[in-house]
């Protein structure tokens, strides 16, 4: 079997939308919950095999955060490890030889890419967007917009008050 049929198979196994590009090159599209979907690229060439997803653009803020938040959580990523583009993008990369690719090796990196990439995903906007996730909650509260996709994000807006014992709430 060849790395192109292993992915081929491993792909349709998970059931995942994808486009093949050439012999060896794939586009995934894997599903999430907080990240809605993360799109992955899988390449094999010549000599070794390559997967890299996008996670998120460049952070507005907080960028030392930010990065030290993903140095810290590469140490517990399996196969694929964070890093950044020329511009701050973030993403996901893992490199590989070709005799490392399993159908049970690709499902697990997938795994992995998808657990980190849709896992991390809120944190990091918290991180690095907070400032324009404020500015988006009072433009739609304004509009009387809907709050339904930035429920997660209402503890940046609204913090919780501390409970008082005696408080007129007993």
């Amino acid at each position: 079997m060849t790395v192109d049929d292993t992915i081929k198979a491993t792909l349709d196994n998970a059931e995942l939308t994808y486009d093949r590009r050439g012999d060896g090159v794939y586009f995934v599209t894997l599903p999430g919950t907080k990240k809605l979907q993360t799109n992955c690229w899988l390449v094999a060439r010549e000599h070794s095999f390559a997967i890299e997803a996008f996670v998120c653009r460049r952070p507005d803020e907080a960028h030392e955060e930010v990065y030290r938040f993903l140095l810290r959580r590469n140490a517990k990523l399996y196969g694929v490890h964070y890093t950044i583009d020329a511009v701050g993008d973030i993403y996901l990369v893992g490199r590989f030889g070709l005799d490392t690719v399993t159908e049970t090796e690709l499902d697990k990196l997938l795994g992995q890419i998808l657990e980190a990439a849709d896992g991390d995903f809120n944190t990091l906007l918290e991180m690095g967007f907070a400032s324009s996730i404020r500015r988006e909650w009072d433009w739609r509260v304004s509009r009387g917009e809907s709050l339904a996709n930035l429920q997660a994000f209402k503890h940046l807006i609204e913090p919780e008050t501390p409970h008082h014992p005696g408080s007129l709430t007993d």
